[in-house]
Order: C-alpha cells, then sequence, then structure tokens
C-alpha cells in the first residue's frame, strides 16, 4: 500500500490548464482516469486533505503509485480524451454502468442479400438496424407478426431458407402471405431489399407515409370495384394501426428525443433510458451501477452519457434530470459524435417533465428491484454477514441484527425505530418504535430506546426463570407455565424482546455508538456487539475506538449495514409522521369548550381527516354521536376561524 505523499508531484509543477490526468498502480497499469478544467487544483485536491476524501478515493491513492496528465485547449477536448482512455484502459476506479438485465431488440440484417427480420440481445453487429430495445421479447414478436402483413420481410434462419430454396416450397409464412418468399423466386434480392428498406423506415417512425399510400391504394380499388383487394387493404391498415397502438404516443409527432433519469442511493446508482421517436415511446433500457466515488447527480449524468453514446446514435434531445457540470462542452462533443446539434435539457413543465416523472419511477423501481434480487441470494447473504463478522471482530456471523434509529422535528416529537434483520432478511414482525420520554439530543435518545429495548429483554428472562431477577421492580416467576422459554403461555407467540441480537447497529458515529455500549454496560449485558454507520461517508464506528472501520465500497458486508440503517430510518420517519399528524390533528380541536378527548376522537373517526371535519356543516357535525347544537356550533366556530 503506497503512500501518496511518495508520488505527489512537486509544487508548481502542474500546470493550470484543462486536461485529462491518469493514475497508475506499481506495475504501470491505469487504475483511474480523470478530467479537469483546472489540473492544479484538481489533483492538489486529492493530496492536500486525505482523511477527508472519500473511502473509495483513498483506496484508489493507496494504490496507486504514479500520477500523469496531458494538457488539452479546453473542456470539449479534455471529455473526448477522458472517454477515450476510459475506452482503452478500462481502469477499475472508473464507474462502469451495465446492463441490470438483458434487453432484447428488434434486428434488421440489411448487410444480408436477403434481409431478415429476428430478435438479437447481446452486442450490436455490422451491417444491422436495430430498433428498440424492448422490455420484453413477446412484444417484438407481437409487432413484428402485425408488420409481416404489409412489409411480407423474412423472418427465418439461414438452415430454413436454403431448405426451402432447395425443395422449391416455401414455409408456412410463405403461404399465408407474412413473407414474400425469396426463396423460391416470388421476389427479386433488390425487391424483397426495397420491402426490408420500407419495413425500417416504419419502424424508425415514417409511420404516416405509408398508411396514405395504402388509404388511396384501397380507395383505388374499391372506386375500380376490386372489393376483396379493397378488403385486404383495410385490414393492412388497420394492422398498422394496431402496431402503431402498441407504442404510446407521449409527445409531439416530430419529437425525437431520449429521456434519462437516475435513482441513486449511497453505494448504487440506477438509470432508465426511454427512447421516445416519432413522437412515442419506441423502447427503454436500463443501467445499474456502483458509486466508486462521491459523484453529484450531474456527475453521474456526464459519464453516462459519454459511455452510452460512445457507439450508440445521438438523438436530436436528450432529457436529463439534472444539468451536468460541463453541459455546454458536453453537448458539443455528442453534437460532434451526432454531426448535428444535439441540446441537452431539463425539463421544468409540460409534457416532457411528465414523461421525465415516469421514467424517474421505472429507475426507482429498478433499483429496488435490483437490491431485492441481491438481498434474495443466500450465497450473497451468507458472504454479507461473514464479511461483518471479520470487519467487526466477531467470534460469528450476527445471524440476528438489530438496528436503531430516532427522528424528530428540531427535537419535538421525538421517536425511535428498532428494525431486525435474520439470516440477512428484515423481519418485520419483530420490529418495534418507542416514543422517547426524555429527549436530549439524538446520542441521548439512542441512549434510552437502546436501555429499554434490552430492560425488557432481561425482564422477560427474569419472567421466563432463565434469570434470577436483577432489575429494580422484577420478579422471578419459576413457578409460571411457560418459564424457561421465551413463548408467551398466554398467546402462544414469542414474547415482543425474547430473543437478544447477535449485533447492534445504531444510524450516527462515534457518539451514538457510545450512547448504545452505554447503555448495555450499565444493564450488565456484555454478550451483544455494537457499532454505528455514520451517513456522511458510510463508515462502521466501533464504541472506544478514534478511526472508524472501512469497509470496501463495494462490499456485501457494507452494502448489508446500509439497508439495515435505511430501513430503521425508514420505520422512524414513518412513526414519527404519524405521531406529528395526530398531534397536529389534536391541537386544532383543543380549547373548544365541551370537546373531550373522547369527543374528539370519535370527530376525527368519523370523517377521517381534520379537512373534512374543517369542510363539515353543523347538521354534519351533530350528527356524531355525542355532539350537541351547542359543541358543534363552537367545533364550526374554532375550525372556519383557524382556517381563516
Amino acid at each position: 500500500m503506497a503512500d501518496p505523499a511518495t508520488y505527489r508531484p512537486a509544487p508548481g509543477s502542474i500546470p493550470e490548464s484543462p486536461g485529462v490526468y491518469r493514475f497508475r498502480d506499481a506495475g504501470g497499469q491505469v487504475i483511474y482516469v480523470g478530467k479537469a478544467k483546472n489540473l492544479r487544483q484538481r489533483l492538489n485536491s486529492y493530496f492536500t486533505d486525505f482523511a477527508g476524501l472519500h473511502p473509495r478515493t483513498q483506496t484508489m491513492l493507496t494504490t496507486a503509485a504514479s500520477v500523469d496528465w496531458t494538457v488539452v485547449s479546453n473542456e470539449v477536448e479534455a471529455l473526448q480524451l477522458e472517454y477515450s482512455w476510459i475506452k482503452e484502459y478500462d481502469p477499475r476506479f472508473n464507474v462502469k454502468y451495465r446492463d441490470d438485465k438483458s434487453y432484447p431488440y428488434l434486428a434488421v440484417t440489411m448487410g444480408e442479400e436477403y434481409p431478415r427480420v429476428q430478435v438479437l440481445r447481446g452486442a450490436k453487429r455490422k451491417g444491422t438496424r436495430y430498433f428498440g430495445p424492448y422490455s420484453h421479447a413477446w412484444a417484438i414478436r407481437e409487432t413484428v407478426d402485425l408488420l409481416l402483413r404489409v412489409f411480407p420481410v423474412r423472418t427465418c434462419s439461414a438452415g430454413v431458407f436454403k431448405r426451402a430454396a432447395q425443395m422449391g416450397r416455401p414455409c408456412l409464412l410463405g403461404y399465408i402471405d407474412k413473407c414474400s418468399a425469396p426463396c423460391v423466386g416470388r421476389v427479386t434480392a433488390e425487391e424483397h431489399r426495397k420491402i426490408a428498406e420500407d419495413f425500417c423506415s416504419f419502424m424508425a417512425g415514417d409511420t404516416g407515409r405509408f398508411i396514405k399510400r395504402l388509404e388511396r391504394e384501397m380507395r383505388e380499388a374499391a372506386e375500380a370495384e376490386e372489393f376483396e383487394r379493397a378488403a385486404r387493404l383495410r385490414d393492412d391498415i388497420r394492422a398498422l394501426q394496431r402496431a402503431l397502438e402498441k407504442q404510446a404516443v407521449v409527445l409531439g409527432e416530430a419529437t425525437d428525443c431520449d429521456v434519462i433519469a437516475i435513482a441513486e442511493d449511497a453505494l448504487e446508482a440506477a438509470v432508465q433510458v426511454f427512447y421516445v421517436r416519432g413522437g412515442r415511446i419506441r423502447g427503454q433500457r436500463g443501467w445499474v451501477v456502483d458509486k466508486v466515488d462521491d459523484a453529484s447527480t450531474g456527475e453521474l449524468v456526464e459519464r453516462f452519457l459519454l459511455q452510452m453514446y460512445g457507439d450508440a446514435a445521438v438523438p436530436r434531445e436528450i432529457l436529463v434530470p439534472v444539468e451536468p457540470p460541463d453541459s455546454a462542452a458536453l453537448a458539443e462533443v455528442l453534437s460532434e459524435r451526432r454531426g448535428g446539434r444535439v441540446e441537452l435539457r431539463v425539463p421544468r413543465r409540460g409534457d416532457k417533465k411528465a414523461l421525465l416523472e415516469t421514467v424517474e419511477r421505472n429507475a426507482k423501481e429498478s433499483l429496488a428491484q435490483h437490491k431485492m434480487r441481491r438481498a434474495s441470494d443466500l450465497t450473497t447473504r451468507s458472504r454479507a454477514l461473514q464479511e461483518i463478522a471479520d470487519a467487526l471482530g466477531l467470534e460469528q456471523a450476527p445471524l440476528r441484527i438489530e438496528c436503531f434509529d430516532v427522528s424528530h422535528t428540531q427535537g419535538s416529537d421525538v421517536v425511535g425505530s428498532m428494525v431486525v434483520f435474520e439470516d440477512g432478511l428484515a423481519r418485520k414482525s419483530e420490529y418495534r418504535r418507542f416514543a422517547v420520554r426524555n429527549p436530549d439530543g439524538d446520542a441521548a435518545s439512542i441512549h434510552e430506546v437502546v436501555r429499554r429495548r434490552f430492560k425488557r429483554y432481561l425482564e422477560e428472562r427474569v419472567a421466563t426463570g432463565d434469570l434470577a431477577p436483577a432489575l429494580e421492580g422484577a420478579e422471578g416467576d419459576e413457578e409460571r407455565p411457560g418459564a424457561g422459554t421465551p413463548i408467551d403461555p398466554d398467546t402462544g407467540r414469542p414474547r415482543k424482546f425474547a430473543y437478544p441480537p447477535n449485533l447492534v447497529v445504531v444510524d450516527g458515529g462515534p457518539a451514538q455508538a457510545a450512547a448504545a455500549q452505554r447503555a448495555l454496560d450499565e444493564l450488565g449485558i456484555d454478550d451483544v456487539a455494537v457499532c454505528g454507520l455514520a451517513k456522511r461517508l458510510e463508515e462502521v464506528w466501533l464504541p472506544g475506538e478514534d478511526h472508524p472501520v472501512i469497509l470496501p465500497r463495494g462490499s456485501e458486508g457494507l452494502y448489508l449495514l446500509q439497508r439495515i440503517r435505511d430501513e430503521a430510518h425508514r420505520f422512524a420517519i414513518t412513526y414519527h409522521r404519524s405521531k406529528r399528524s395526530k398531534a397536529l390533528k389534536e391541537s386544532a380541536l383543543d380549547g373548544i369548550p365541551g370537546l373531550g378527548p373522547a369527543r374528539r376522537q370519535a370527530l376525527l373517526r368519523h370523517f377521517g381527516s381534520l379537512k373534512r371535519l374543517r369542510d363539515a356543516t353543523e347538521e354534519e357535525i351533530r350528527a356524531v354521536p355525542g355532539i350537541g347544537p351547542a359543541t358543534a356550533e363552537a367545533i364550526v366556530s374554532a375550525l372556519r376561524g383557524d382556517k381563516a
């Protein structure tokens, strides 16, 4: 492990020009590539405050053994050179977007003598036109089946095509007029290629031309009293219209754009792209990425655009959730690749804003599904638990982990949450929540919640006869039916706090971890490990330690701890909001003559919300049992005055 100070460039030796830099390891391999408007300012930031850097960046710096750079003229050249070097060296510490699944494309092999329509996945092939990607292969096949009525392109494999040519007899699709049968010479290679080109034009968005042509031919056939041909043309038009209906119209017909959205957490990000051509959604695609540094959302967008459009066609317009840091330079790079002007926009209102929100929902769902797949894998969960045990110095993997968090609004309505994960999976029936009685800061609240949880655990052990009375007010009960078991004999269910965890995790840094440990020490519990997980750098803090435990950013152990911490935070926030909402409702009804707690509850139950109660008439309020005319009048007067 190298000391960054050993290869730090000499002061004043780094130019202040735009450029691209490379960090190399001891073997000379490039491990990170970056760009900068000011090379001196950017590179100095790596060496001046090592402790304040992101853990992944710290790992990169200690892995590297040297750094070099190349000066360029402007930011555009820096973007282009950065992309070229990332593609050439494939550095391990650079962000790499990967497909969250294998998406199918509708492909037309225009490079063959007789072009073929088929479903393809994976790397793109030269000489093939691609449309999509689509979410499902069956969606492509449905579309193709409709279009073959009008554009009877070959869909068979090379073997089937060759066998039909040898036998002089077409396949079934040739007999039902869903293939022009070039294999037996019904059409020439040139005629078949023209059909394939028309198919591609329709898929590319030039739909109106073909529908108008068929409508004209249908009218001409009807006027010539060729009613059978007119009926076939009518059915062809309906087939094209059904194919178009499968692609939702979201924007104006002349709109060609890609809509990009990102959902992220501290460790990963999911990207979703909707491809809009001719105002219709022609396909979608998703990627996931491990966040290897503390890049902002704008920087993630910039890196994604450079990677995505390295080989893919660039549309006229790209809608993004936030503007990249160097949006003007990035737009110029993309414009050069397209051979025309490209506009990067953040939609603020209208249909494009609504579509971006839809893509954002898909990105959030994609990230949630990715986490679920990752968490459901038994091997991955076992590795995560073992990594946690190794990092914290535990004798065995923590099969039961409890995480505590507190939530409040500027010190009011303070609540605590406890979530439970067993064998790496959430055990929601074991979740508990606490109304903090003596709030005095987050650390004091954590201390109270942890102490109350484990005091109840000890009390239940006393009640089951597993532990002699050790707490004030606790009494043994060896003669009680069910003594010695964590199962409550009255309900047949496990007691609420019967099982101790192997590990207690608190949301916070050293102060919160120390508070939780102090609570356990006061109760004489010495067989439960404690750690804190701080949000800023995802550091794991052990009580009494001056330095945090740094788990690798890509480790399954850190991923599991983060999931547990986020679930505790979600559970605490939910309870806090419900408690605050209830307090707000009840406070609005305080001080009304003749309205006590029971009547307040009856009113809220009857109307469902304070808003409905405020909008109700005196007659409607008097309909509530126990509410008389004078009380109803007082309620209306108080609430209408409160509303005003």
